[in-house]
Order: C-alpha cells, then structure tokens, then sequence
C-alpha cells in the first residue's frame, strides 16, 4: 500500500492506494481518517485501484481555508483524486459522514460516479428544526476546554460508537484516527455538514447502490439507514451482525464480503 499527496495546490489530499483496476474510492467519517480503510483496501486490491483519501482537513491533507461548503469543497476533494487517477468514473464508498459526501458527489455529478456504498450513513437533517440544530453542534462541540482535544477523546467515542465486544484492534484504528482531528477543522465540518446536508432528493440518484447497515448501531440505527433502502431507486441493502456504528473496522470480513459481492 502506498501513500501519495496530491497537489501542489491547495488544499492538499493524502490518498492510500493499491492495487491496478477500475477505482473505488473511500471516504471516511466525521471523526476518521483514510487509515480507518486499510482492511478495505487489502481486501479490494486484487481485482481494483482501491484508494482512500483524507478529506481536506483530516489527516495528511490540508486544513479547512474559509468557510466550508460541505457538498461544493468536499465534492472537489473527490473530484481531484478522481482526475489525478484519470478516472472517468469511481465506485464511491462512504461510511457515515463519508457516506452523505459520496452521495452528495452522486447527485451533482452523476457522470462521475459509476455505483455507491452508503454504509452506516443517514438521509441528511432535514427532519431537523433549527432549534434541533443548534443543541446538535453545541452538544457535540463541548468538552473542547481550552480549544484542546481531551487525551481520552479518541477511546471514549470509539467505545461509544463502536458495539459493546468490538475487538480492541478496532477500537484502537477508530480512537487514534478521532485522537488525530485537528479541532478547528473537526468544528467546521461539524457545523457544515449539519447545517448544509438538508433537502438532497435521493430518489434521483440513478447509479447501482449497496446500503450497509450494523445490528448494534446508535448513531444511525437501522430504522434511519432503512429511509436510504426507501428512497434511493433500485438500493440493496446488506446488514452487519455484531457491529455498532463503524462496520468496516469491527466485522472487516462481513463488510468486505458485501462490498465485494456488490461490485464484482
């Protein structure tokens, strides 16, 4: 597996890549990073180029520059990595917030994207009214005392999300990815993407479509991903057993055997 840096002009983007093929690109969640895929990668990389990216603002890539526009900057991360693979067309994996900028990518440039993975994601907060809004970014945005990422921040929400017997290599990938958020740039997506990911009509999306939802997920539990199977035209769906909120690290095996029996 091999780490590039696409640029030079900002923002930057770190992608792990391997393997030869069509592309499918990953694409992390609001606490995650590209390493959060490594099992993926290994798993897809003898039949495609199978690469993940930090979004701008996570990990090896750039920080956030201005406001964020959630659809518009984190579609033209995608968008780069695409160009730089000379990719005309991706296969798009998300998991939770990952799962709503793939799918955001889906409809404003349909032409782009040649199938979708929405795992462990949600419709948008459309059901959301202002005042649900606000208490949502101040309740996730306090415990930064001192504008600090607190030394247990990183386990406490990978125990939080993760089911009750995750094994501990999982909770350790998701805790160092969410110890790494660099805040500034973890508040600004937080607000963004709960202010801005309103009103996206799922049912125009047209290309092939794998939901994945976990038995033991609280954040997005299943009847919040089933609203996904409803609404997108032709979606499967495919459920992990003995998993909470980060399917892809706590039941590697399953997650890839549903991702592979989509694409292949």
């Amino acid at each position: 597996m091999d780490t590039i840096i696409i640029g030079p002009h900002a923002p930057r983007l770190a992608v792990s890549v391997a393997g030869q093929g069509p592309l499918v690109l990953m694409v992390h969640g609001m606490g995650g990073d590209r390493t959060t895929w490594h099992a993926q990668i290994e798993a897809l990389q003898p039949h495609f180029t199978a690469a993940s990216v930090d979004l701008r603002g996570y990990g090896g890539s750039g920080d956030i520059e201005g406001p964020l526009d959630f659809h518009r900057d984190f579609g033209a991360d995608l968008l780069t990595v695409l160009d730089h693979f000379n990719a005309p067309r991706a296969h798009l994996v998300g998991l939770s917030m990952g799962s709503r900028v793939v799918r955001s990518l889906a409809l404003r440039h349909p032409e782009r994207v040649a199938s979708l993975v929405l795992a462990n994601g949600s419709p948008g907060f459309d059901a959301m009214t202002a005042e649900d809004v606000e208490r949502f970014i101040a309740d996730r945005s306090a415990g930064f005392a001192g504008g600090r990422v607190p030394a247990s921040f990183g386990m406490d929400q990978a125990r939080a999300m993760c089911a009750p017997d995750a094994a501990p290599e999982a909770l350790r990938i998701a805790a160092d990815a969410m110890q790494r958020i660099r805040l500034a740039n973890y508040l600004a997506v937080l607000d963004a993407s709960t202010r801005q990911d309103r009103g996206d009509l799922l049912e125009r999306i047209a290309c092939p479509t794998l939901v994945i939802s976990s038995d033991q997920d609280r954040v997005y539990p299943e009847y919040v991903t089933q609203q996904l199977v409803d609404r997108i035209p032709g979606a499967v769906h495919a459920r992990i057993e003995h998993a909470g909120h980060l399917s892809n690290l706590e039941q590697p095996e399953a997650f890839n055997r549903a991702v592979l029996d989509f694409l292949l």
